[in-house]
């Protein structure tokens, strides 16, 4: 049995023996025996719309004295809740600021938050009494500036349709979900997941250190609603050092969404964290649900969705028709494709949106399908990231063949 001493000394010396999820799940299929003599450490991730994100910034808005204490703040037109800390006086406001607060319907935390990343110029209004405030900052002038996450990198998700005639406004769809059954919505990266590659606990837990949004930060325990059957994580990192390709904002038809990626390095210590890695997409059940009632319709698997050929989406340029008002461009719900530059790959999370809706076919993806009852459900709507969660895994996996990325004390954080 290796410790975890072991393998930081491997990764050190530069002979740590590092797969991707993806590259260990290629083993397993073409049948290779891996024990734990075979690999020191298997890097997992995912990415996609994640609710329970949160920012907590403190921001120098003015000089010492200009006011007493903000009341309420606003950041590019997103609400933030000013505190927990007061800050009569000295022209700092401690901030949070949720994934999911809107300054309308195409902007909301997500969009904030990699604005930020991007060291894009920031809107600030404070109220505070009879007086108002306004600034300019960046990424530079933010005293402390951390994104934590209440739940991420959940395990186990649920599909969903929708039974009545109408369409239903949900954070599961852009347009409102269509129904009856005429289109499905889901979430997850299947085998790549972290958790879903250690079920048992054995190498994720409180003070695990991880990528978030590219940068270095460490799990900080469960996160909210998580359970043995459905668990999730909580974790933080320094905005300084994130990836914009990896996090946003997502627009649904109830409102701005966030975009978040969470890539965790699994150590292999022993045969059973082998065996909990073999874990593999055609394994991992994926209930669908109606979206109105919740109730279980059917159970698909993630190889539905993800072992489908050509899951990037590509646009055809030759193949448009040059509508008067592109629709493709209308639903991207991240503001990916314009019909003048194409698709921007740092921005597309593989949703296959602009696919259905095109009129002119100018686009092709790997359609999945999910099956409930007798009828075949298209899958019109991936909120999660395989690519995306892969390029991150193999990120990671580059740092620590790099040295960059240690189990004990080698990360910035």
């Amino acid at each position: 049995m290796k410790t975890i001493a072991d393998i930081d000394g491997k990764i050190r010396d530069g002979s740590a023996v590092v797969y991707t999820a993806s590259e260990f799940k290629c083993l397993i299929r073409e049948g290779e025996n891996v024990t734990a003599a075979d690999v020191d450490v298997v890097t997992t991730g995912t990415c996609g719309v994640m609710s329970g994100t949160a920012a907590v910034l403190s921001v120098l808005v003015a000089g010492p004295g200009e006011f007493e204490r903000a009341e309420r703040v606003w950041l590019n037109g997103v609400p933030c809740m000013p505190g927990p800390c007061p800050n009569e006086r000295l022209g700092v406001v401690d901030l949070i600021v949720s994934g999911t607060a809107s300054a309308g319907a195409g902007y909301g935390g997500g969009h904030l938050f990699r604005d930020i990343v991007e060291g894009r110029r920031i809107e600030v209004v404070v109220e505070a009494a009879d007086r108002s405030i306004d600034a300019e900052v960046t990424i530079d002038d933010l005293v402390y500036a951390r994104v934590f996450t209440t739940r991420t990198a959940c395990r186990n998700y649920t599909a969903y349709v929708n039974r009545l005639p109408t369409r239903i406004k949900t954070i599961f769809s852009i347009e409102g979900l269509q129904g009856r059954f005429r289109e499905a919505s889901v979430s997850g990266c299947g085998e790549i997941n972290p958790l879903q590659n250690d079920p048992l606990g054995l190498a994720i837990g409180a003070g695990t250190p991880v990528l978030l949004n590219g940068s270095i930060g460490i799990v900080t325990g469960e996160g909210t609603r998580s359970i043995p059957e459905r668990p999730n994580l909580t974790a933080i990192a320094d905005m300084a050092g994130m990836e914009p390709r990896y996090m946003g904002g997502f627009r649904t038809s109830a409102g701005p969404e966030c975009v978040t990626s969470l890539g965790v390095a699994v150590p292999v210590l022993d045969d059973r964290q082998v065996a909990a890695l073999r874990v593999l997409d055609e394994e991992i059940p994926l209930p669908v649900a109606d979206i109105t009632t919740r109730a279980i319709l059917g159970e698909a698997t993630y190889a539905d969705i993800w072992q489908q050929p050509d899951q990037d989406v590509v646009y055809h340029p030759e193949w448009c028709e040059e509508c008067s008002v592109c629709v493709a461009a209308t639903v991207c719900p991240t503001g990916a494709f314009s019909r003048e530059t194409g698709i921007d790959r740092d921005r597309c999370l593989g949703c296959t949106a602009c696919f259905f809706a095109c009129p002119n076919d100018a686009f092709m993806t790997g359609e999945g399908s999910l099956r409930v009852g007798t009828r075949r459900v298209p899958i019109t709507l991936r909120q999660s990231g395989r690519r995306l969660a892969e390029d991150l895994c193999r990120d990671l996996r580059d740092m620590i063949l790099d040295s960059r990325f240690t189990f004990t004390g080698g990360g910035r954080w």
